[in-house]
């Protein structure tokens, strides 16, 4: 049984010591062996052994997607210390405040995060600063030289996948961001869970643009290619037409991308060149349309696998590889897929006393159950999961005759006017149908007389002005949604604001739906 994260990088290197484990381009071409990486992380847990820090400690992560992130993250764990990712695109009070409530005792940073770092800790004396690719300033030490400094002796890690791996600090769709806990159990028994559906082999070389500050790059992509010893190409940054080049290049053949992604390469004339070489592509993070879905499988030629999770479930719970397929051999439109061995989950209606399972086929929320579930919020374990191992996700959705899951939407966002249950997802079909619109967003906020309203927040496409598409969205929403469904106002924006993983951002958007409602906006 793997005790440590980190055990699985050391079996790489002892499999194939030469081969390319790590590949990044930052202003030119740099590569790393699966026996280079191995070492470069027992510095790490050296290194941070020789500066005091001991087996619980938490070790912020401000890094973008590159070989240093991946040698600090594996030598953090080795280490017995807790890693704690942070987007390095946050601001210096985002940072500041995450670092203090995780107790942070050092943070690793590169030149992209370094600024807003050294405002975080400007006030704390008692956390040290290790940067890359920049010149250290004051007390901060460069990353070279923290690696040079490590001491002989090897740290003392506790023998118990019990111990905690990682703080992730979720999106906080309610309230402030809160650390969910991860274990080396929790972690270790997804890259399990997902290992037999053969998404990643031992010859794959995977791209590695989803960021490592979040569950699905770090334990998805980083966590299975070092499992399966696959070749990782590590990229900051996206640019459509560069991206495709460097994949074409780097003859990449595993591409695990987010909605934003797909949206940008669907219909590209130079598409199916690009990607001729790749064997599988898989989305995630958040949902996929399927429109969309089948605009980048006619101009790639490739049908895109989809998998649902949550940063609480380390984070896959069920993916369309294995599931019910279309006559075509593509996933079956809408749904998530079917849900991995040695997971459970059950349809539950909300609100209820005891758990009570849905009728088959009414949406309910989704509750889950293995080794993969997470053990609570930081610190103390709070609204984790329940005494007898379920785990109430907050997912609405329902499980088909194959026994494939569809999510219907996120009970946090559920809207309630008037006391009948108003569904986002739902509301934004019906408008994403409507004349002149590009993009949909839905949300709710309290209204006097229903207790909530919905509000829908549009994109028109060019050319079509806001009269007309307000006129347009009003129209089919009569005719198609039930009366407490409609929405009671409908705000027409330049665009939707988007979380660096692909979620658009909803909190922002009732933040601006309010500022309008008190004339600050």
């Amino acid at each position: 049984m793997t005790v440590n994260v980190s055990e699985d990088l050391r079996a790489a290197a002892v499999r194939d010591p030469g081969g390319i484990a790590l590949v990044e381009h930052r202003g030119g071409r740099r590569e790393m062996s699966w026996a280079d990486l191995d070492r470069a992380a027992d510095a790490v847990a050296r290194s941070l052994s020789g500066r005091g820090l001991r087996a619980g400690q938490r070790v912020a992560l401000v890094m973008a997607n590159r070989i240093d992130l991946a040698v600090a993250y594996y030598g953090i764990l080795r280490g017995g210390m807790v890693a704690v990712p942070v987007n390095p695109r946050s601001t210096a009070r985002e940072m500041g405040r995450m670092f203090g409530d995780a107790g942070v005792r050092l943070v690793l940073a590169d030149a992209a995060a370094i600024g807003a770092v050294r405002e975080a800790c400007a006030d704390a004396s008692d956390v040290s600063v290790v940067v890359a690719d920049t010149d250290p300033d004051g007390d901060e030490v460069a990353f070279d030289a923290f690696l040079d400094a490590a001491v002989e002796s090897d740290p003392v890690a506790p023998v118990d996948p019990e111990s905690l791996a990682l703080i992730l600090y979720t999106s906080g769709t309610s309230g402030k961001p809160r650390g969910a806990m991860l274990t080396h159990r929790a972690l270790v028994a997804n890259v399990d869970q997902v290992a037999p559906l053969d998404l990643v082999r031992s010859d794959d070389v995977c791209l590695g643009l989803l960021p490592m500050f979040h569950i699905y790059g770090l334990n998805c992509v980083l966590g299975q290619a070092v499992r399966q010893g696959a070749r990782l190409v590590m990229v900051d940054g996206f640019d459509p037409a560069g991206l495709l080049t460097l994949i074409a290049e780097e003859q990449v053949t595993n591409l695990p991308l987010a909605p934003p992604v797909v949206a940008a390469w669907a219909g590209r004339d130079d598409l199916a060149d690009a990607l001729a070489g790749v064997r599988v592509v898989i989305s995630g993070a958040s949902a996929l349309d399927p429109d969309l879905a089948d605009s980048f499988r006619e101009s790639s030629g490739h049908a895109i696998e989809q998998g649902y999770g949550l940063t609480e479930t380390a984070p896959v719970i069920a993916v369309t590889v294995g599931a019910a397929r279309e006559a075509d051999g593509g996933p079956k439109p809408g749904s998530v897929g079917r849900v991995l061995p040695g997971i459970e989950i059950r349809i539950v209606e909300p609100g209820t006393d005891e758990p009570r399972d849905a009728v088959p086929g009414d949406p309910a929320e989704i509750w889950v159950r293995g080794d993969n579930v997470f053990s609570g919020y930081w610190p103390d374990g709070e609204e984790g999961p329940r005494d007898d191992g379920w785990y109430p996700t907050g997912d609405v959705g329902f499980l088909d005759d194959d026994g494939d899951l569809t999510l219907v939407d996120r009970l946090r966002e559920l809207v309630i006017v008037s006391g009948f249950n108003v569904y986002p997802r739902e509301v934004e079909d019906v408008i994403a149908e409507a004349h002149g619109v590009a993009q949909v967003a839905v949300v709710g906020l309290p209204h006097e007389e229903t207790g909530e309203a919905v509000v829908a927040f549009v994109v028109a496409l060019d050319g079509v002005d806001e009269a007309t598409v307000t006129e347009s969205v009003e129209a089919v929403c009569r005719t198609r949604l039930a009366r407490f469904k409609q929405p009671t106002r409908v705000v027409v924006v330049d665009g939707l604001p988007y979380s660096a993983t692909g979620k658009v951002a909803k909190g922002r958007l009732r933040a601006l739906a309010r500022g309008e409602a008190l004339g600050l906006a």
